[in-house]
């Protein structure tokens, strides 16, 4: 691909870091680790944050350290990536999906009501793509109803709802995966004002252990390795900058293919930092082509494309064979339109303009086949 759909920004810096970490013979969770955690707890505006080795173990830890498990409810969303609604079946408690609304595809909060029951304890809002979630109508449910909050942020570094860092209003969760706004390799960190939690998280992904070999709590081996916290470090200082860039990208694609009839670009909500994990515009019936054609003619002009995601999670066998059968029509008509176009930092403003001009040459293509 002439344009890729991802493009991990890793250069000189982390090579250097992570041959330090190597000769300094200190690999496994260190000093390293824990000057991360220092450093992206106070970047995110939190007391504690708890690097792990992957945002699912990050959802999977902080759902634990809240004593979320057989018997409880989980509110959540049908449209993200499934490690949203596993790490909620990983402790033996249920997601209850709430469908999502049509324009930012978060969380549909108006209808969060109608799925409480008395097993409900917690919400697990998704800030999708790199959208904050509607987190002061969440959190005035969950003051109402004595919910816990644990925000998946795994798409959202650096995104802010309101002025305020997602990561901030509950229990927060990140990852580091490559594709992601900011990468370890693999790795996640949970973030959290609350003493307790702090303390349990820390047990819980060390085999529950805060004492060497004295296990309180069931654990897990969830640690980040110094190798990981190394490059985590370095991607920290450039957060920023790299947000940024995304965002210029992703304004100039919508100035550009925002007047094309059956695209719609990502919709931004007011008072909000969206940061564009993705560029996820649908391609509706409007659109001269289907979206799978669409993405085949980009690819064959050295275009890489993406669909997140072509199956909300409801629908995917495994939950059908759970026994799942909600109707949830706003989520299966945007996983049946959503593409996702490069934003990533390495774009360049001349790659921008062929991606516009490619789109709108396809069309005018086209327009003259039929005439």
């Amino acid at each position: 691909m002439k344009i890729q759909i991802a493009n991990p920004q890793i250069n000189d810096e982390e090579i250097e870091q992570v041959i330090s970490v190597l000769n300094s013979k200190t690999i496994a969770q260190g000093a390293k680790v824990e000057e991360f955690e220092e450093l992206f707890a106070e970047y995110i505006g939190v007391k504690y944050a708890i690097a792990v080795n992957s945002g699912t173990a990050a959802l999977h830890i902080s759902l634990l350290a809240h004593e979320i498990g057989i018997g409880d409810e989980v509110i959540t969303t049908p449209f993200s990536f499934i490690a949203t609604a596993n790490s909620i079946l990983y402790t033996g408690a249920k997601p209850v999906f709430v469908d999502i609304r049509n324009d930012d595809f978060d969380i549909d909060v108006e209808r969060v009501e109608q799925k409480l029951t008395a097993k409900t304890k917690a919400i697990l809002p998704v800030h999708l793509f790199g959208q904050p979630a509607d987190m002061k109508a969440i959190m005035e449910i969950a003051r109402q109803y004595n919910l816990i909050v644990i925000e998946d942020a795994c798409q959202a570094h650096g995104a802010e709802y309101k002025g305020k860092k997602v990561g901030t209003f509950g229990t927060g969760c990140f990852s580091f995966y490559p594709t992601k706004n900011m990468t370890t390799g693999e790795g996640g960190m949970v973030t959290t004002d609350d003493d307790e939690v702090a303390k349990r998280a820390r047990m819980i992904r060390n085999h529950g252990s805060e004492v060497r070999y004295h296990h309180e709590l069931m654990g897990y081996n969830y640690r980040m390795t110094d190798i990981a916290a190394a490059i985590g470090i370095c991607q920290l200082k450039k957060l920023d900058r790299f947000n940024n860039m995304r965002i210029e990208n992703a304004e100039f694609l919508t100035g550009e293919i925002g007047n094309i009839r059956g695209l719609v670009p990502p919709y931004i909500k007011p008072h909000i930092k969206h940061v564009f994990h993705q560029y996820t515009m649908r391609v509706t019936d409007d659109f001269t082509m289907s979206r799978y054609k669409l993405a085949h003619e980009l690819a064959g002009r050295g275009i890489e494309t993406a669909i997140y995601y072509p199956m909300p999670i409801h629908r995917q066998p495994l939950y059908q064979n759970l026994g799942y059968q909600d109707q949830l029509p706003v989520s299966e008509r945007v996983a049946r339109e959503v593409l996702s176009l490069p934003v990533h930092p390495a774009l360049t403003r001349e790659d921008s303009k062929y991606i516009s001009q490619v789109l709108h040459d396809l069309v005018l293509d086209l327009i003259k086949e039929r005439v």
